[in-house]
């Protein structure tokens, strides 16, 4: 009896979602009216399809705090297990460092710094753009390592449950100023990583808001052979402030479509058709503070605007600056990603006016 009112209660949370009925209007009785209505009425279905439908439902509506793992995936999240952690590491326009995340896992760090020095040693770089777009894992010491490059003295960065971590004193720290660029698909650990160059005033964020999954996790076996993943504790960023659910918003908002995106992500250069390409929306500003009166067509911002209204928590739109497509040297294709350009632009004008922080050589 005890599991049918269970099933009943699954029941009735899956019923107030298809049908929309509000949640927090229902009391004991309308459930129970709900689930006796499904049980008379609702053919074809026995209570086994019910409740597989109603633990369905529960996990799709509590996304992402609550996911169900299949046995495919017990040790993974999303393919994230089986990618690698540097997918890309160029240098464009001869100054601007561009790494392509594919997962923040052990390994990054490493592979992050070797290719940093590496490129650092035949280019005087002015910034770098480092993607975490499509970017995710679990591993969230590897972006707490990573994040500890471009620190070079001792900060509060992440906690993902044991307390908070902390950057490392170095004489070596990356510190030239830096672009992330995020999207819908940066998630978990990936977004911890951005989170924590963001809240320490290291890096500004660029494209749409994140997936919004970086939590501590716990998992719990099921009868059925697969696991449930609930989200126990939030992850925590910089001063102690906890990474929404919602995403994080980015500083500079650049909208384009995923299936664009994805285009570009794979080939920055790739020109797709005119009816593909990324639809800015009017009115970028993410919140109801409006940047439009420095952002007047042909002008660039500042650092201090830049970093003073980053502070503010006020979101930048850079619609009216110079974002011309990177032609490249003669000869060269031109740089067509969307977001990408953005990010070169902003890094280009940090580099005219003055170093986007003070710097300790």
């Amino acid at each position: 009896m005890n599991s049918m009112k269970r099933v009943g209660w699954c029941i009735v949370l899956l019923a107030g979602l298809a049908f929309r009925l509000p949640a927090a209007s229902s009391d004991a009785s309308d459930f129970k009216e709900v689930y006796d209505l499904l049980r008379s009425h609702l053919s074809g279905t026995d209570d086994k399809a019910l409740n597989r439908a109603a633990v369905e439902g529960l996990v799709k509506q509590l996304y992402p705090k609550v996911t169900l793992l299949k046995d495919s995936d017990v040790n993974s999240t999303k393919g994230w297990s089986g990618a690698t952690s540097l997918l890309k590491a160029d240098v464009i326009d001869g100054a601007f460092g561009y790494f392509r995340v594919g997962q923040v896992s052990g390994s990054l760090a490493k592979d992050f710094a070797e290719a940093y020095q590496k490129m650092s040693t035949t280019n005087r770089l002015k910034g770098v753009a480092l993607d975490l777009r499509f970017a995710g894992g679990q591993d969230y010491g590897a972006a707490l390592a990573t994040a500890d490059c471009f620190f070079a003295d001792e900060q509060p960065l992440i906690d993902w449950g044991d307390g908070m971590k902390k950057s490392t004193a170095k004489e070596k720290a990356i510190r030239v100023p830096l672009m992330v660029l995020v999207n819908a698909k940066t998630a978990a650990a990936a977004e911890a990583l951005a989170g924590a160059l963001r809240q320490s005033d290291v890096g500004l964020l660029i494209g749409t808001t994140t997936a919004g999954e970086a939590s501590k996790f716990k998992e719990f076996p099921l009868k059925s052979g697969e696991r449930l993943r609930i989200a126990t504790s939030p992850v925590k960023v910089g001063r102690g402030e906890s990474l929404p659910l919602t995403g994080l918003k980015p500083d500079i908002q650049v909208e384009v479509s995923l299936e664009d995106e994805q285009a570009y992500w794979e080939d920055a250069y790739k020109i797709l058709p005119v009816g593909s390409r990324a639809a800015r929306k009017d009115g970028a500003a993410t919140n109801e503070t409006s940047v439009t009166g420095t952002n007047r067509p042909g002008r660039r911002l500042t650092e201090a605007e830049l970093v003073r209204m980053h502070r503010e928590g006020r979101t930048l739109d850079l619609e009216g600056t110079n974002t011309a497509r990177r032609t490249g040297e003669p000869g060269q294709p031109a740089l067509q990603d969307p977001v990408l350009v953005r990010a070169i632009d902003v890094l280009k004008g940090l580099a005219v006016v003055q170093p986007f922080r003070a710097r300790s050589d």
